[in-house]
């Protein structure tokens, strides 16, 4: 499957942050290429029992899916997580195939791109964070952005260690 281009097709603001937040994304799916059911599932940290390739790939979901749902746009807070477990989307992503999970992923995303095209940066979201601030849409883009690329770090790290595949 072909990569994307982290370089925009315009230079203005909202395609450069689109342009990277689905740079990252496809960086995501591309760490996971040729990549056994197996080893999808599999732990390899002694200390992070959780950090799967799977529960990472799920993880990414969610969190695009409370940023865009619940904070921008002020839905309930369906995901998966709860209070006694608030990182059960990573727990439960080793009971799905790596495919559908990319698949859902790669669905969802393809939805916020026209949520996103369909308001102003400036929006603010209608739900607050800390200390009551309303962040704008601009801001999730670029938090989403940073939350990807640094777990991308994570995809590549886990991949390296299960199978020796190396990359960009």
């Amino acid at each position: 499957m072909t990569r994307i281009d982290d370089t925009p097709t315009a230079w203005d603001e909202r395609t450069q942050l689109t342009t990277f937040l689905d740079y990252a994304r496809d960086t995501a799916r591309v760490k996971c290429e040729g990549l056994s059911a197996e080893n999808a599932r599999k732990a390899v940290l002694p200390g992070s029992p959780l950090m799967t390739m799977s529960g990472l790939i799920n993880h990414l979901r969610w969190v695009e899916y409370y940023w865009f749902q619940v904070v921008f746009l002020g839905e309930d807070d369906e995901g998966p997580w709860t209070e006694e477990d608030p990182d059960r989307e990573m727990r439960i992503a080793v009971d799905f195939p790596l495919t559908q999970l990319l698949d859902e992923y790669a669905g969802q995303s393809a939805r916020y791109r026209e949520l996103v095209a369909g308001n102003s940066l400036d929006t603010q979201a209608k739900r607050a964070v800390r200390d009551g601030v309303h962040v704008d849409l601009r801001w999730i883009l670029l938090h989403l952005t940073e939350e990807t690329a640094r777990h991308n770090g994570h995809l590549d790290i886990l991949r390296e260690l299960l199978d020796g595949t190396t990359g960009d």
